[in-house]
């Protein structure tokens, strides 16, 4: 454990891994009262280190870095800077400044800065005569002289206003040549660092003698460089730097051109086999580099044992991103060619793995099928005491993360609901086989028959919260259904979710492959699989509001589920007070982390013959608390509810009182979900103008809203609640993982312009 003169103190939990906190009087206690708790603090800040990317973990041991920003960064597409960048970039490097980092910055916009000033200037000095004539080209060394001190002056101003002291250094080509120059380059720049100053480096254009490129590697120190690229990953070497970042214009390399929708983002450059793939565009539109330059300099550096970050500069975050290892950006590493054995499949070998391990599944027998799923559920029960191990711990640092009670309780695995989960998978084992069903025979010709078959939608994505029984259930209707798929797992229950996926996979025989399920363990890869239409046929996202609407707005393919569970039962004022409350008290307090938990409607009759105190007091009689809507909150002095679309997941509700069943629909349909609606009441015209009208994908007379659930329903098991209207509609089992094809059998029919043939178009009864 170190102290660091910033107040900030920097452990290490496990090498090489470091994490840096503000050191304050709460966290001297926290180291006073042992690691435990110090772990919890982090917790709240930072995700699990093990959740980190594999190909950046390096950037744990990184003390000191270099950002290099290119012209296309600093300045906007009329030459003008970009102020706005330029001022995120300040704010970041002082934020790493803070924390510890030993920053360098090599940037470029010299020129381009000058070049704007020295055209005004010729501007303001030249007579109308002088503008008629043709202008040439201004001096690019003259550029350079005016636009450093002007860069510089900026840079200066920006650092000043985040109190951050910055240097500049301008270097020659030339000067690396000189040992005794490179050795004090290197204690100039280290007592810098030391005081906490940032040294912003950039080439001296102005008196540079530089004739051609540069072609020689960096780990040769010969001297030589030709752009700032160069030059930051010559400094990388002779500064001795753990990381080196390249901000550019675009996410990273590509594949192909950028703005080319078929072109793929290449997270980890692997020389040997991108170098002669990869065709790259032309310089920059300003600067002297490009992609070209950048991946020479990375290339060369990262040979020299220094790792090299290729990414946005656009972004307002990304140098903070690439430290806490999310997977943005080109990596560049000595070791990257290694990797390909150690590292995670790619989104899109992962997705193809799926489809093709569903396809030889497809082609087992019915009974082979169910056996696979009695070995699940085998598996599940003899493998107990290892999963309720990995989940404990998850528990653990959920509670100690501080998390609301309702996610610890969806994250449990209680000896119960493993017991549960395996009997729900041999049910779905016992159903009738779903696949290759005859739906519908239809006649069309004599001796032309087409038959609509029950067939598998194929890979399916499910992104699901921070239930691991969840992932139980959707691999065995995936199982059942004879589709591929890929989940991800909320990030609090990874070690439940990596245990049953071992186990559930380890069950599932060499014929068809393991990889029939595949574990996605990082959030990053999320976006590549969303570009996945080609491979993945459908997305259940089961999470936020937020989630599910970045989802449907980041993909191309059918984006099926829900994403708030607001349902509501009303009380009417023929409802039987008894059954009421307790059906009221059930859909509230059986399981209220659920998403079918209910919001109470009342009809205001019932506020004047004493039904609405009942019903208020039996929920205050299981600890729930209560809010109004306006007319509630005001009639029963309670506290207002701050919306009335608002899913609690707790052992709270909203209570509002109605006209009639009539404002008791309106209401559901203006700010439900569309999920779940109940209707209690003896009127049975009533009853069925409410079951008509709510527009909802589950509407109950007289029952629980807990009762709309795929194992209830008796689909054996769920992915989620559908409250589209395309494809599936309320609980999906595995009817809703399913599509049809056609299949027609002939004996040799042609269609030769509809001559010949006598169309019948005749309904066949299905075959036993």
């Amino acid at each position: 454990m170190e102290v660091l003169q910033n107040g900030f103190t920097k452990f290490a939990i496990t090498k090489p891994h470091e994490i840096t906190v503000p050191l304050t009087n709460g966290t001297k206690n926290l180291f006073a009262n042992g690691t435990t708790n110090l772990l919890n603090l982090i917790a709240e800040s930072y995700e699990d280190l093990s959740n980190m990317d594999p190909s950046r973990a390096f950037v744990n041991k990184v003390k000191r870095l270099i950002v290099k920003v290119g012209t296309a960064v600093v300045t906007r597409s009329d030459g003008r800077l970009a102020l706005g960048r330029l001022g995120a970039l300040c704010e970041q490097l002082k934020e790493l400044n803070l924390q510890g980092y030993e920053v360098i910055l090599v940037t470029s916009g010299a020129v381009g800065l000058g070049r704007q000033r020295l055209r005004y200037r010729r501007l303001a000095n030249s007579s109308f005569s002088d503008l008629q004539k043709p202008q040439g080209d201004l001096d690019g060394k003259a550029c350079a002289a005016v636009g450093q001190s002007s860069l510089m002056a900026l840079y200066d101003t920006m650092f000043s206003q985040l109190d951050v002291t910055s240097s500049q250094l301008l270097v020659n080509d030339g000067f690396f040549k000189d040992a005794g120059f490179r050795k004090q380059l290197s204690e100039t720049v280290s007592a810098l660092l030391e005081s906490r100053v940032i040294p912003i480096f950039n080439e001296n254009d102005a008196v540079s003698t530089r004739k051609a490129p540069y072609e020689h590697c960096l780990q040769d120190s010969s001297g030589i460089f030709w752009d700032n690229d160069s030059l930051a990953g010559l400094l990388a070497l002779e500064l001795k730097a753990d990381l080196l970042v390249l901000l550019s214009d675009v996410e990273g390399l590509y594949s192909g051109p950028p703005n080319d929708p078929s072109s793929k983002l290449i997270h980890t450059y692997i020389k040997e086999k991108h170098q002669s793939e990869i065709t790259f565009g032309d310089k920059s539109r300003l600067g002297r580099g490009g992609m070209t330059a950048k991946v020479n300099a990375a290339v060369c550096a990262a040979h020299a044992g220094i790792p090299v970050i290729i990414t946005s500069g656009y972004a307002t975050d990304n140098i903070i991103r690439v430290l806490q290892g999310e997977k943005i950006g080109t990596v560049f590493h000595k070791d990257a060619h290694l990797w390909k054995n150690l590292k995670e499949e790619s989104a899109h070998e992962m997705a193809v793995a799926a489809r093709n391990s569903s396809r030889r599944l497809q082609a087992l027998k019915s009974e082979e099928r169910r056996k696979i799923l009695l070995a699940v559920a085998d598996a599940l029960e003899k493998n107990q005491n290892m999963i309720r191990l990995e989940n404990e711990a998850d528990v653990a640092d959920a509670v100690a993360a501080g998390y609301d009670k309702s996610l610890i309780s969806r994250l449990t695995l209680t000896p119960e609901k493993i017991s549960s989960l395996a009997k729900s998978v041999r049910v779905l084992a016992d159903m009738e086989e779903p696949v290759g069903q005859i739906l519908k025979r239809t006649e069309l010709a004599d001796e032309l028959v087409l038959e609509k078959i029950s067939s598998p939608l194929g890979v399916l994505l499910i992104i699901f919260e921070s239930r691991p029984d969840a992932l139980v259930q959707i691999a065995a209707l995936a199982i059942r259904s004879g589709n591929g798929l890929l989940l991800k797992g909320g990030k609090e229950a990874r070690r439940s979710n990596a245990a049953l996926h071992k186990v559930i996979t380890s069950a599932i025989p060499d014929t068809v492959s393991g990889k029939l399920i595949g574990l996605v363990t990082s959030r990053d890869e999320i976006p590549d699989l969303l570009k996945l239409d080609d491979v993945i046929d459908l997305v259940v996202p089961r999470g936020s509001n937020k989630l599910v609407s970045q989802i449907k707005a980041s993909t191309k393919i059918p984006v099926l589920g829900h994403a708030d569970g607001i349902c509501h039962i009303y009380v009417d004022k023929a409802a039987n007070i008894d059954m009421a409350k307790q059906i009221v008290k059930d859909a509230k307090t059986d399981y209220p982390a659920a998403c079918n938990a209910m919001t109470l409607l009342v009809h205001k009759d019932l506020s004047c013959t004493g039904g609405l105190n009942e019903l208020i007091l039996e929920l205050q009689r299981e600890g729930v608390q209560l809010y109004g809507g306006p007319k509630a909150s005001s009639m029963l002095n309670i506290a207002e509810a701050s919306s009335l679309h608002h899913e609690y997941s707790s052992l709270a509700c909203t209570i509002e009182v109605v006209e009639d069943v009539f404002a008791a629909i309106d209401h559901i349909n203006k700010h439900g979900s569309a999920h779940t609606e109940c209707i209690i009441t003896e009127d049975s015209e009533v009853a069925e103008t409410f079951l008509s009208q709510v527009d909802s994908a589950a509407v109950f007379h007289n029952a629980s809203t807990r009762f709309c659930d795929g194992a209830r329903f008796g689909l054996g098991a769920e992915v989620g609640i559908s409250t589209s209207r395309i494809h599936a509609r309320g609980p999906v089992g595995v009817e809703g993982l399913l599509t049809n094809k056609w299949i027609l059998r002939g004996s040799g029919q042609v269609v030769d312009g509809d001559r010949g043939i006598n169309y019948t178009h005749k309904e066949k009864a299905l075959k036993a």
